[in-house]
């Protein structure tokens, strides 16, 4: 697998988190940022391989759940991320997935 330059790294997986989240076909996405589709498919290839071949461990903890306010009320609860290098980031209920792919991809270059 080929060394990428972190920067390159940080803009693609940006792009492919904006087309996802934008719901727009990727050839209208790359038209409007006069991207060559070819060349997203490739990075896209790429960020696929290198994120698949990292291995993160992930510990479930129980927290109590939260006392219901009211007869019909459900209150629902964030779900927090650890990192092993000391960070976390608390995820609420109905956040944006490519958001939260972008923000993972930025914490971990920076960890």
């Amino acid at each position: 697998m080929g060394h990428y330059k972190e920067e390159d790294l940080s803009r693609w997986r940006g792009y492919v988190s904006e087309q996802v989240a934008s719901g727009k076909s990727v050839a209208a996405f790359c038209r409007e940022r006069g991207l060559p589709v070819w060349q997203f498919y490739e990075w896209k290839k790429r960020l696929c391989k290198l994120d698949t071949a990292a291995f993160v461990a992930v510990e479930v903890s129980r927290a109590e759940a939260p006392v219901p306010q009211g007869p019909h009320t459900v209150q629902m609860s964030g779900i927090e991320l650890r990192h092993r290098r000391g960070w976390s980031l608390i995820v609420e209920p109905g956040f944006d997935t490519g958001h939260l792919r972008l923000l993972l991809s930025v914490l971990e270059m920076e960890s």
